[in-house]
């Protein structure tokens, strides 16, 4: 019997399958503590990569700032009160600058794991305050993703985003961008994701409904990506003792209820959702399978239709003062 050459030996072996560990963080950022958020951030990030094995890792919305859930700030139309004035200052006050200490925090820590990560934030800009995904890999910080729309009272806490901060990072193995909470509901938004190639799309959210899980997967199946949304799972008896949630003062009464969920890029659920309690899930991602996916629809190349729409994306920054 002939011997195959080593040519076609090698045509005849199997290929090395390309796949990464994925993890999402569902826990509670603690509010106005900025240095235990940061240390809780750490302890996260490490316990997915040295336990689970993660390559990727998401951490929810506002982890690092906090998400004030069900808090009012004594707002009514047309009428602000000195007790609300007096609470954003100590929500700006837990905000974080970027760059600054908590940055380079995580920085040091993702070079020293050799691993990427996506943080939600609250970034502090003078009196603004931003909705922020940070992204870091085994280089260090990689940039930011401002939420470019506040959803609903979020608009008198938080600043709107512009064109500017649209990153898709490309890791060496794929490229990964973040869609916050209700940008993920942005049509426009998406499309202009997809048309960057993301491959990992992430999402930290704050959004524990059922339909944000029929979200998740349609933008799954809809972007031909994997999808990796991070949710808070937030109790009362977590908040400062000095606030009154509107949800109600019983220690246990949940104020965010978690749903994080990873899902494939044909629209499955590879791990969660995840309800009742703190945890992490992991997956490894088979990112062969985004190419097996794309076969029958890419929504910005083969499936779209060029010649009858278009998207325009302004990618400038928008400042109020300019020097020339």
């Amino acid at each position: 019997m002939t011997s195959p050459s080593p040519a076609a030996a090698a045509a005849a072996a199997p290929e090395p399958r390309r796949s990464v560990t994925a993890a999402v963080v569902q826990a509670a950022a603690p509010l106005f503590d900025t240095q235990a958020a940061l240390t809780r951030a750490e302890e996260l990030i490490r316990e997915a990569v040295a336990d689970r094995g993660a390559e990727v890792v998401v951490l929810p919305e506002a982890f690092l700032g906090g998400y004030p859930k069900g808090l009012d700030f004594d707002i009514t139309v047309g009428s602000r009160t000195p007790a609300g004035r007096e609470l954003f200052r100590r929500y700006h006050a837990a905000a974080i600058d970027v760059p600054g200490a908590e940055v380079d925090t995580l920085a040091a820590l993702t070079r020293e794991l050799g691993c990427h990560a996506v943080v939600g934030a609250v970034e502090r800009q003078g009196g603004t305050l931003y909705c922020v995904a940070l992204f870091f890999g085994p280089g260090g910080y990689l940039g930011l993703h401002r939420k470019l729309m506040p959803t609903a009272a979020e608009r008198y806490l938080w600043g709107q985003g512009d064109g500017s901060t649209l990153p898709v990072i490309d890791t060496g193995t794929a490229r990964l961008g973040a869609g916050i909470c209700w940008e993920n509901y942005m049509p426009l938004f998406r499309t202009a994701m997809y048309a960057k190639g993301v491959d990992l799309w992430c999402a930290p959210t704050v959004d524990d409904r059922d339909a944000w899980q029929a979200t998740m997967r349609h933008i799954a199946l809809e972007g031909r990506c994997f999808v990796l949304s991070a949710n808070q799972y937030l109790r009362r008896d977590a908040v400062p003792a000095d606030l009154d949630p509107v949800q109600g003062d019983a220690p246990d009464t949940v104020l965010i209820g978690g749903g994080s969920v990873i899902v494939s890029p044909l629209g499955e659920v590879l791990a969660g959702p995840l309800r009742d309690g703190e945890g992490i899930l992991t997956a490894e991602l088979d990112l062969d399978d985004l190419t097996r996916a794309r076969f029958d629809f890419d929504p910005t190349g083969h499936y779209a239709r060029p010649d009858i729409f278009t998207l325009h994306i302004d990618e400038s920054a928008r400042t109020t003062v300019t020097s020339s």
